[in-house]
């Protein structure tokens, strides 16, 4: 068994390169080989966002607070709340973040697959995250 604290992970800004606007990233758990499995609560501040980006295995993000925006490619953008649950499928290209004018934070929860969570694309263009 493992008992990991809260809190006990350095909390970091989202890196530039993939986030636009202001974003925190606390560090919850990574699984020890042979599990693939990490998470992490992120907070984005009204307006903030993720770049475009695929996760091999997908990903499961737990809104737990605020309200936000998803969306997929070639899909449209979707309004989620404190309590929403969404599945993103192995290799679908999309972003996440709060909406124009609340924070939002979730539990984003991800697979490695040969060492790898994700793979970072294009950042979302303001037009684009303006729907």
């Amino acid at each position: 068994m493992k008992i990991i604290r809260a809190g006990s992970t350095p909390s970091a800004p989202g890196p530039e390169d993939y986030f636009t606007g202001t974003v925190r990233i606390d560090p919850m758990f990574q699984a020890d080989a042979p599990g693939r499995t990490s998470g992490a609560h992120v907070t984005f501040e009204p307006g903030a966002r993720t770049a475009w980006h695929t996760h091999p295995a997908g990903q499961t993000i737990i809104i737990t607070f605020g309200r936000g925006r998803v969306q997929r490619e070639g899909g449209p953008i979707k309004e989620v709340t404190t309590g929403d649950v969404v599945f993103f499928p192995a290799d679908e290209k999309h972003w996440h973040g709060a909406s124009p004018d609340t924070a939002m934070s979730h539990i984003a929860i991800q697979e490695s697959i040969d060492g790898t969570p994700v793979t970072w694309l294009e950042k979302v263009s303001d037009a684009d995250y303006s729907g």
